[in-house]
């Protein structure tokens, strides 16, 4: 600590007159400052906003508005108010700000932006007046020389070279504490960034004055960057584990004098036993001395609990958090102040923290402390935000390019609409497309191949698996629904906005492995865990599907003419839910051979899906899955729901229940799941307070 209370330093608020003290002069004269001395700092942050500036659906062409409503201009709405409460106040992200909308594969992919210019998501950000900010994950998805060009960054990566002069950038600094260079060994981004602030003070007296305070913000990313972006970032990066990063910078940021500590950490909570590999390790790194908050993410999750009137409940997966290290009503982990603000910019994060000057520092005082996820309706709870209109004017050209963009024909038209409205209950019609377009990209790079060993394989069977990105992970207005009333009569014209809606993930690559059917057992068995477990004999309401949060990690098999087929008991715990798996009508046999057309992340592990792990990748393509989408669209001369979107490769053995089993959906499906055919949807039920539709499932029929 090396605060000095000298004219320059110590000033009352203006409208409390001045205040001075005897024999304050420059130098270490912090025990000037008298013992019990508070300072209130609130520490605002947003998470995985994935390029969400505006409430706009580009998938759908759609303003967003009501429970709907999302995006950073929202956000502003709240930061503003919230600024308004605090005198003391840092902005903070914690990562994934600039890749997942249809504007973020624009600005990245379509028409890359130059080094003059500016990302928009940057843009944005930089008139809000954000302090610091982290990576996530998704910001190594468009590679390390778009990321250099825009941090405006040298990475010290061989072969990764910044554009020459200024280039547009974040004015705020971008921090890394656990990802260094393959080539030097160094961290490609400064560890941690020292904040420099002076804030208001209440004196003991009770009166007021400004003093020198000096933050520390790291970051860290999960180290599973490695695998998901291994294309990008084989042999020029290397990832540290959180809780090892954080105890080396943390210590070296207190010895050059920072007061606070807050670390970014792009991870969710996970009480597992720590590991350096761990992808979810905010829960450990909490416990790392001298970090005095955290700001959590990657998930896309609520912490702690919401407050807002009708606010929605815990998610499952954070309820079942061990009470005795994770507070989820004050938001304590391990007894540091710890939040998460969902995504997309539907909420803002805020850490109210109290510090006193005791024994000549600041320390936190937890029992004064608040924390709150706030919403976008906090106020009332039914009540939204309007989004901020200056932000709305400030990244307009952006805005409309891209809803030019998203328009252009695709060449092709269906006669069904392709929903995941009711993808947990059977429905296909938005996955198998993609399915049939990653077995048909698999053949024939399989039967055109000149390497004698891929040749070899020509007559193993090629199954596909895919799962619906967009069910609900991210709210009630979180779904595929690719042309709405398609009929044979009136058929719907795709755009280039529609193979992001079906697959949502475009820096996903086209991958392929070889497995026996004792792992494709194994991968429908962990497939199965979206599911809760279901008591027949129980009379109260059970909840299919609990959670949300790992969506992604359901996949759904398919194979040609819908050879292959299986089923689902929920009755059963996890591991032992696969029944009647079948290849061409006969029992799957365990050393049977089936090669897979998957993806770069669940083919190199992601999802600890067991013995999928890299090592029975057969191809690594350097095509994106949803780039073969499109690509296989463009060759259909027309898509039908006969064709390709009713082809259910599994259900649920037939269950009969005592009590009532729901479905949390969008509102106002009923007649989707009708249309479809789904006979185990009965009923559409009452909205909850996070604004899904809760349909009844009869599981008998």
């Amino acid at each position: 600590m090396r605060f000095s209370l000298t004219p320059l330093h110590l000033a009352l608020v203006s409208a409390l007159g001045t205040l001075s003290f005897a024999g304050c002069n420059s130098g270490d004269k912090s025990n000037d400052i008298p013992e019990g001395t508070t300072m209130e700092v609130a520490v605002l942050s947003t998470t995985d906003l994935h390029q969400n500036l505006l409430s706009y659906d580009y998938y759908q062409l759609a303003n967003l508005s009501g429970s709907g409503t999302l995006g950073l201009a929202a956000t502003a709405s709240v930061i503003k108010a919230a600024r308004a409460e605090n005198r003391n106040t840092l902005l903070l992200d914690n990562g994934d700000a600039t890749q997942g909308t249809l504007l973020g594969d624009f600005q990245a992919l379509a028409q890359p932006v130059s080094c003059a210019q500016t990302l928009a998501i940057y843009k944005a950000m930089n008139s809000l007046g954000f302090d610091a900010a982290g990576l996530g994950n998704h910001e190594f998805n468009y590679g390390l020389p778009f990321l250099s060009q825009t941090l405006n960054a040298d990475l010290g990566v061989a072969g990764v070279v910044k554009p020459a002069g200024t280039c547009g950038a974040p004015s705020y600094p971008v921090v890394n504490s656990n990802v260094t260079s393959a080539t030097s060994g160094n961290p490609i981004l400064p560890p941690y960034a020292l904040l420099n602030r002076n804030f208001v003070v209440k004196l003991p007296t009770g009166e007021y004055a400004t003093l020198p305070l000096k933050v520390a913000v790291l970051g860290f990313v999960p180290p599973q960057i490695m695998d998901w972006d291994a294309k990008n970032l084989n042999g020029k990066l290397a990832v540290n584990g959180v809780v090892e990063s954080a105890q080396k910078y943390v210590a070296e940021a207190r010895g050059k004098g920072a007061d606070l500590v807050i670390a970014l950490s792009h991870g969710g909570l996970d009480a597992s036993p720590y590991s350096p590999k761990m992808e979810n390790g905010s829960l450990h790194l909490s416990t790392v001395a001298g970090v005095d908050a955290l700001v959590t993410g990657h998930s896309h999750l609520v912490f702690p609990a919401p407050r807002e009137p009708n606010a929605p409940k815990l998610d499952a997966s954070l309820a079942a958090l061990p009470a005795a290290t994770v507070d989820s009503a004050k938001g304590m982990v391990n007894g540091v102040p710890t939040v998460m603000a969902q995504s997309w910019g539907r909420r803002l994060g805020i850490i109210k923290l109290t510090l006193a000057w005791q024994g000549g520092k600041w320390v936190v005082q937890k029992d004064k402390t608040t924390v709150e996820s706030r919403g976008l309706a906090w106020q009332d709870g039914k009540t939204f935000v309007t989004p901020d209109a200056d932000m709305a004017k400030l990244v307009d050209a952006e805005h409309q390019a891209t809803i030019a963009y998203a328009k252009q024909p695709l060449g092709v038209a269906t006669d069904f609409e392709m929903s995941a409205y009711f993808a947990l209950v059977g429905d296909v019609s938005a996955i198998q497309i993609v399915n049939q377009a990653q077995i048909d990209y698999v053949k024939n790079f399989i039967a055109t191949s000149t390497d004698a060993t891929l040749k070899s394989y020509a007559g193993i069977p090629v199954i596909s698996c895919s799962a619906p990105f967009k069910a609900g992970r991210n709210g009630a207005g979180d779904f595929t629904d690719v042309a709405p009333g398609a009929s044979s009569t009136s058929p719907f014209a795709l755009q280039v906005r529609n193979p992001g809606d079906l697959y949502l993930y475009g820096n996903n690559n086209i991958q392929a492995v070889k497995i026996k059917g004792s792992d494709l057992k194994n991968w429908l068995e962990t497939s199965a865990k979206q599911f809760g477990r279901v008591d027949p004999t129980s009379t109260t309401t059970q909840d299919l599907v609990p959670s949300y949060s790992t969506i992604y990690n359901f996949d759904v098999f398919y194979a040609e003419g819908n050879a292959l087929t299986y089923q689902i008991d929920v009755t059963q715990p996890v591991g032992s839910r696969i029944v009647n798996l079948r290849y061409q009508g006969q029992p799957v046999a365990d050393g049977a051979d089936f090669i897979v057309a998957t993806n770069d992340y669940r083919a190199g592990g992601g999802g600890a899906f067991p013995g999928i792990d890299g090592s029975k990748t057969i191809i690594k393509s350097p095509d994106a899955n949803q780039a073969v989408v499109a690509a296989y669209l463009r060759k259909q001369t027309a898509l039908t729901r006969a064709a390709n979107g009713a082809a259910r490769s599994w259900s649920f053995v037939k269950t009969a229940t005592a009590g009532p089993v729901v479905l949390r959906s969008a509102p106002g499906k009923l007649a989707v799941a009708q249309q479809l055919g789904l006979a185990t949807v009965t009923a559409e039920g009452t909205v909850d307070a996070s604004g899904y539709a809760r349909y009844s499932i009869d599981l008998s029929k």
